[in-house]
């Protein structure tokens, strides 16, 4: 999900959207270690799109 699709999104909705991402991260790891993961690029993806979500849950609650 890009960046400007993610600061459209309430603080409810991002922090649901994190709850994804960490479950999807945590998936790629066992794929990684049971071998069966083939896209590797995949964990950059997961990292940096928590990353921004986090940063955006951090911003909006400096705002208010």
């Amino acid at each position: 999900m890009e960046l400007k699709e993610l600061r459209q999104k309430n603080p409810q909705q991002l922090t649901e959207h994190l709850g994804e991402l960490r479950r999807e991260q945590f998936n790629l790891r066992m794929q990684k270690g049971s071998g069966q993961l083939s896209q590797t690029h995949q964990f950059g993806r997961v990292r940096r799109e928590i990353a921004q979500v986090k940063h955006l849950l951090g911003t909006n609650k400096q705002g208010q």
